[in-house]
């Protein structure tokens, strides 16, 4: 009979109240409908009637079942124990009281055969030990592809051949049957041979049960082809499905699902107990899509959180109710897929975009303030300069676009006693921090100029500044001071100036060179003398325009010299712009400083 209360079809528009968003209210629903289908069916149902009279006596002429033990006994009767562990099962029915077993064992579909056991007495009398089975009678069915059916073997011992069988404990477990009358059900059987030079291996269930003072067994593949192929087909995909039968409670399960939920085969949940699993927020969601599937109707695609053991595990869960005679969903048919690992993926993604958009805020503030910074530390030239007859170009060039700024940087300015100080280097690092220790250097060099020493007073001066300063770390320089046409300068660490004169270009010599800054504390640093004409050219650099992994420092050297010979005079500015589009261009592998000054 059609129900017109709170289990109506989702699609319908009237009497559909509200799912149940508490997990007890929702499994008293459930319990509530599936009690109301099973006394709505029942009454239906039409009832087996009694095969006894009132009195006890049976209903019809149908003979009384014989007890076990009788037709055990009666089976067994006349049997001669002399015969255990040899004979034949054949014979006629009144000869052979096992002829009409035999008989039947084709029918049955499974490797089956009829064993007698084998006593270390050979008869078998008290205190005797169970060694072996003869096969009196088998069938032809195999219970593996590569196992010879058993029913060819007939009156061969089964260790014979089935020599895995004493590792694999199946004499030991028929002999329990023997001595214990209990049977077997369903008893794992991992079994391995050696054949024909390698391991051949199959897992089996065995069902054995004591027949008179014999034995009858059956092997069956503990999965199918079919099943292995759907097994491993559940776990490639992650997922799984369950029926849940309404009126008889019958659960059964995929392993898929067993899987997905992490129960041992055969545990399996009802609707109340996937209930208490699921996580408070999906309650509503999951009570609409079961009070769908009780109503008769389709349960689409639907995401529902479970909470299993210490996790959390989402599922895309599809649902079809299986109607019964009367039009009424009598089973319950869900398909489950398992979204875990790719949600944890996006978690983790997530997490990684959100952790690198601060990074990146971050970089970019930090870019903002040593761009800032370098600005204030690197101002445009002033004019004095050009009244004392030099013109000076400079150019900072990172080695990213979105890289931080580095350590970098370069000084010239008219000093008061008239000479012109110039200089460059790098210090280790990039970021704030090589921003800040490029401005102590500089700003250190500016007032140790002051006093009027020489280029390498200055930079033994500035080195003993830096050994004395534990955060300072290390770094190079060219210090020069320019008057009267002559250069003097000292090097830390660094590389050599460049100098064009008319059409040509060369290194000044290094020599006189010493070790970084902030490396060797007490180093004297010496100072070098080149005199300069009107016209000539130097450049001052940093090692980021030349260093390249896949090229030697020396070659790197002597591009950057052909770069700048050649023929016509350069301003300044056009120098360091040929530089860039010939150095730069293709991209630095570490960010550069360029001076370059010129006599006029």
């Amino acid at each position: 009979m059609p129900r017109t209360d709170d289990a109506s079809p989702i699609g319908a528009e009237e009497h559909v109240s509200a799912p149940p968003d508490d997990v007890q209210t929702l499994k008293h629903v459930i319990e509530q409908e599936i009690d109301a289908l099973r006394a709505d069916v029942g009454d239906s149902t039409p009832a087996r009637a009694s095969p006894a009279s009132p009195g006890g006596a049976p209903a019809d002429d149908t003979p009384a079942a014989v007890p076990r033990d009788a037709r055990s006994a009666e089976f067994g009767r006349g049997q001669d124990r002399d015969t255990r562990g040899r004979g034949d099962a054949a014979g006629a029915a009144g000869d052979d009281p096992w002829a009409c077993l035999t008989a039947a064992l084709p029918a049955v579909p499974l490797a089956t055969a009829l064993l007698a056991p084998v006593w270390d007495d050979d008869r078998g009398e008290e205190g005797a030990a169970l060694v072996d089975f003869v096969i009196m009678a088998g069938n032809r069915v195999r219970s593996a592809e590569w196992l010879e059916p058993l029913g060819l073997l007939v009156g061969q011992r089964l260790l014979a051949v089935r020599p895995g069988a004493a590792s694999a404990g199946l004499i030991e477990a028929l002999a329990r049957v023997i001595r214990t009358g209990r049977p077997l059900h369903g008893w794992a059987l991992d079994y391995t041979e050696r054949r024909e030079g390698r391991l051949r291996r199959v897992q089996l269930l065995c069902d054995a049960a004591a027949c008179g003072d014999r034995i009858l067994a059956t092997w069956r593949p503990a999965l199918t082809e079919a099943d292995l192929l759907t097994s491993d087909a559940q776990k490639l995909v992650s997922m799984g499905w369950g029926n849940w039968d309404l009126l008889s409670g019958a659960i059964s399960w995929s392993d898929g699902l067993h899987r997905i939920f992490r129960t041992a085969p055969g545990r399996t949940w009802s609707l109340t107990e996937l209930c208490d699993a699921l996580l408070p927020e999906d309650v509503p969601r999951f009570a609409q899509c079961v009070r769908a599937l009780l109503a008769g109707a389709d349960m689409p695609w639907t995401r529902i959180r479970f909470v299993v053991g210490d996790e959390v595990r989402t599922l895309d869960v599809l649902g079809r109710p299986l109607a019964g005679t009367d039009g009424r969903p009598w089973a319950i048919h869900l398909v489950a897929r398992d979204l875990t690992p790719q949600m944890r993926s996006l978690q983790r993604l997530e997490e990684t975009r959100k952790e690198t958009e601060v990074l990146r805020q971050q970089a970019a503030a930090e870019r903002k303030v040593a761009s800032q910074l370098r600005e204030a530390l690197l101002p445009t030239h002033s004019a004095q300069l050009a009244e004392a007859g030099i013109a000076v170009a400079a150019a900072y060039l990172p080695s990213e676009r979105e890289a931080a700024v580095g350590g970098d940087w370069y000084k010239c300015r008219l000093l008061p006693d008239g000479r012109v100080l110039l200089a460059i280097g790098d210090a280790s690092g990039h970021g704030l921090d090589a921003v800040a220790r490029m401005a102590q250097q500089r700003h250190a060099l500016a007032g140790l100029a002051q006093t009027g020493a020489d280029p390498g007073a200055m930079a033994t001066w500035l080195n003993q500044l830096m050994c004395g300063d534990p955060t300072a770390l290390t770094a190079t320089a060219v210090v020069g001071c320019v008057e009267h046409h002559v250069l003097r300068w000292a090097c830390a660490g660094h590389m050599p100036p460049v100098l064009r004169r008319g059409g040509g270009a060369s290194l000044l010599p290094g020599g006189h060179a010493g070790p970084l800054l902030g490396l060797i504390p007490g180093y004297a640093y010496e100072t070098a003398t080149v005199p300069l004409e009107p016209g000539d050219l130097l450049l001052l650099y940093t090692d980021g325009l030349i260093e390249r992994r896949d090229e030697d420092i020396e070659d790197s050297l002597d591009g950057l010299v052909r770069s700048l010979a050649g023929e016509g005079p350069l301003s300044p500015e056009e120098t360091i712009d040929d530089l860039i589009t010939s150095h730069a261009a293709s991209g630095l592998e570490d960010d550069a400083c360029l001076l370059a000054l010129r006599i006029d």
